[in-house]
């Protein structure tokens, strides 16, 4: 466990700048920065920094937070790791003691999964570079292929024996978990319950997530071993910690030189991005094999909006690219395809040309799309009205995928230039298709919808009944109880001058003198009741939750900070922070929080408030729970200091010097919600046949139902309010 003062130095260092531009473009914006967000489809930046706070923010998903949150959420990693993270980026030393057997057992299993792939990708070098069989088999592999040693280094290639069980054999004698072994992929067990290596035999591409941590592997068959075989690589299956439709290969290696260039080459396989690295060419990623998803765009996007694709130059190549180019489009990146001579990939017409040669090659070559899709139709074509009608069509899908209005308009009128057709047709050939799209996203909306709505629970509120404060109905149907042959015919309080003639029984009075209506008395409707009553609690938690929540703002902004000084028993005066105020006011009256949020984090305040340095802003912000950080962050800072396009209601940001006027006032106020909620429910009891048939249970309710009154006008008179009895 890494100790606070490691902790402090941690937090200080952690620049958020500095730790989000790793995995994002940030450009400036006044006093902040921007970018695209990585936490959701992002295609404007809506993805804000402060350096000032030393917080981030997205103002369309809500993600955000300090250095610290930000890499737990992009890495998946616990918050121990993620301080680890930062302290190694930050040269930190980190000086930990020992785990006990409880914590050890509290590890997450995805952190395992990592260890045991950053294990076995240790491993599959040492086989390869330190044992016989890896020199003259997988390292010969490479080495034939015309990689130099230090690509093969850089990219952290390795060997599997060509044995049944040496990686499953090595695993267990290193003290690792069998079920890490078999779910990371790595180990296969069978129906007989045999267990062997899943990359046996094959050279080893490890794949990294964008911070470096290996996620999977690729394996390849040697070349003496793929005839007659139809696959030649395996990949780690689906786990915890990989999803291959996410993950690019080299993104890695690649993230620096995208950036500085701003342009990503993206290729088909490993060994093509390892090609372009050996001839000076970085920014490039793979695809891995597998048709190109949306997310691995998004990642790319995060870096750069220019994505060249390079494929193959055979007939393959060229509609695998026509594939990938409306999925980047809709993306709303600027994309150019670069095919590359017939029966060549980037990795063996690397082997035919110098570096000089083939960076020329690339810079020559690469067209726009709207270009290559136009000389693909005139081509292919031929003069065949209906093959050209088809072709068009095809290029109009790729021009409706254009978010933007502006760019999708240039791109019609190079079209119809180049096609030699009227501008206004595909226009309006664009416009159809444009539209086809909004109504099939509105029907998976409608969907959507339909599917939530036959999921939803009965005992939905009324939508035409109006709730007060506490969240209970303005109007007499309030209980659940149906008012309407009673609304004329029932007395008024001033009915009768005097009570002895009004006909009403004492309880009909004592009813009628709390303000309740005594012919509510009369049966109610059969379920009507628990509808309206779980409505009623529902939005009082909602109410109560937001009360509580000023009080927790106030906790995490001032929570140490002194109110004012107080005698204590001994006579002696002490100082009383905003945490003191907040317990000792909720203890006098009993009370507890009742979101067991919040409840949690005033326990944790109290109980880390005699720290030596300690502050609530800091301590919260960075929490090692998630949801309370973000939390945190957001009852910190106000959302208007990080943007002034995405402008926001101003939250209650009070100065220091008032704290000894605004806590009593957010405390009484919260209290006061609370009697209404006690009132509210005493008189719904009230309105029960049962209750006013039992004569000792009613007077009982009465009497509390006074004595809170009484209370609530106490209350009100500190809010600031009236209430009339």
């Amino acid at each position: 466990m890494i100790d606070r003062a490691t902790v402090d130095r941690i937090l200080d260092a952690a620049n958020i700048v500095d730790v989000v531009s790793d995995f994002v473009t940030l450009k400036r914006a006044g006093a902040n920065l921007k970018g695209l967000c990585p936490f959701h489809d992002d295609r404007t930046p809506s993805f804000m920094v402060s350096p000032s706070k030393n917080i981030c923010k997205c103002f369309a998903c809500g993600e955000g937070g300090t250095p610290v949150h930000f890499i737990m959420k992009h890495e998946q990693l616990s918050y121990p790791d993620a301080l680890r993270y930062l302290a190694k980026k930050y040269h930190i030393e980190i000086k930990e003691r020992e785990l006990s057997d409880e914590e050890r057992a509290e590890a997450g299993e995805r952190e395992s999964l990592f260890v045991v792939n950053e294990w076995a990708n240790t491993w599959f070098q040492q086989q390869m570079f330190d044992t016989p069989d890896g020199r003259a088999v997988g390292l010969a592999y490479f080495r034939q292929r015309g990689f130099r040693d230090d690509i093969i280094r850089k990219f952290q290639l390795g060997y599997c024996p060509d044995r049944y069980d040496a990686q499953w054999q090595a695993g267990r004698a290193a003290g690792y978990k069998e079920d890490y072994l078999l779910q990371t992929g790595l180990c296969i067990r069978n129906e007989a319950g045999k267990t062997y290596d899943r990359f046996r035999a094959r050279v080893i591409f490890p794949i990294h997530t964008v911070s470096g941590k290996v996620v999977g592997f690729g394996g390849r068959v040697l070349a003496a071993a793929t005839k007659g075989v139809s696959i030649k690589y395996q990949n780690s299956p689906e786990s915890s910690i990989y999803s291959k439709k996410r993950e690019l290969y080299g993104l890695f290696f690649a993230k620096k030189a995208i950036v500085k260039a701003d342009l990503c080459y993206l290729v088909e396989g490993y060994t093509d991005v390892m090609a372009m690295h050996q001839m000076g060419v970085e920014n490039v990623v793979a695809s891995s094999g597998t048709a190109l998803t949306h997310e691995q765009i998004r990642a790319i996007h995060r870096f750069t909006e220019n994505i060249t694709v390079i494929y193959d130059g055979d007939a393959a190549g060229i509609k695998a690219s026509q594939r990938g180019i409306d999925m980047i489009l809709a993306e709303g990146m600027n994309v150019k395809l670069l095919l590359l001579p017939d029966d060549d990939d980037p990795d063996s017409f690397a082997r035919k040309h110098t570096s000089e040669e083939y960076q020329a090659y690339l810079r020559e070559h690469q067209v726009d799309f709207i270009r290559f899709k136009t000389d693909l139709v005139l081509s292919e074509a031929k003069g065949d009205p209906i093959q050209l009608s088809r072709l068009t069509n095809n290029i109009v899908v790729s021009l409706a995928q254009i978010p933007d209005d502006i760019t999708r308009t240039l791109y019609i009128k190079e079209t119809a230039q180049t096609m030699g057709m009227r501008e206004e047709l595909i226009t309006s050939a664009v416009a159809r298709v444009r539209k086809q799209q909004r109504e099939e996203r509105q029907r998976e909306r409608e969907r959507e919808q339909r599917q939530a709505a036959a999921g939803s629970t009965d005992g939905q509120a009324n939508p035409g009944s109006s709730t007060g404060p506490a969240g209970v109905s303005n109007s007499d149907s309030s209980s659940g109880i149906s008012n309407s042959s009673s609304s004329s015919s029932s007395p008024s309080p001033s009915s009768s001058s005097n009570p002895a003639d009004s006909g009403l029984t004492p309880e009909e009075e004592a009813m009628l003198a709390a303000g309740l209506d005594p012919s509510a008395a009369a049966p109610p409707q059969p379920s009507a009741p628990a509808t309206v009553l779980s409505t009623a609690n529902k939005a009082a938690e909602q109410l109560f939750t937001k009360k509580e929540e000023l009080l927790i703002q106030m906790l995490v902004r001032h929570g140490e900070k002194v109110m004012c000084d107080v005698e204590g028993d001994d006579g002696e005066t002490q100082p009383l922070t905003v945490i003191d105020y907040i317990r000792y006011s909720l203890e006098q009256d009993g009370l507890q929080l009742r979101n067991p949020l919040f409840a949690r984090m005033l326990g944790e305040a109290i109980a880390h408030a005699g720290d030596e340095g300690f502050r609530a802003s800091r301590y919260f912000e960075n929490h090692p729970d998630e949801t309370i950080s973000q939390l945190s962050t957001r009852l910190a800072h106000d959302d208007e200091t990080l943007s002034k396009i995405h402008s926001r209601t101003k939250a209650i940001a009070p100065d220091e010097d008032r704290l000894v006027e605004i806590m009593p006032h957010l405390m009484t106020d919260y209290k006061l919600a609370i009697i209404d909620d006690l009132i509210a429910n005493l008189m719904a009891e009230l309105r029960n046949p049962a209750i006013t048939s039992d004569k000792s249970r009613f007077l009982e309710l009465m009497t509390k139902l006074q004595e809170s009154k009484l209370a609530q006008k106490e209350l009100a008179k500190q809010c600031g309010d009236r209430v009339l009895l």
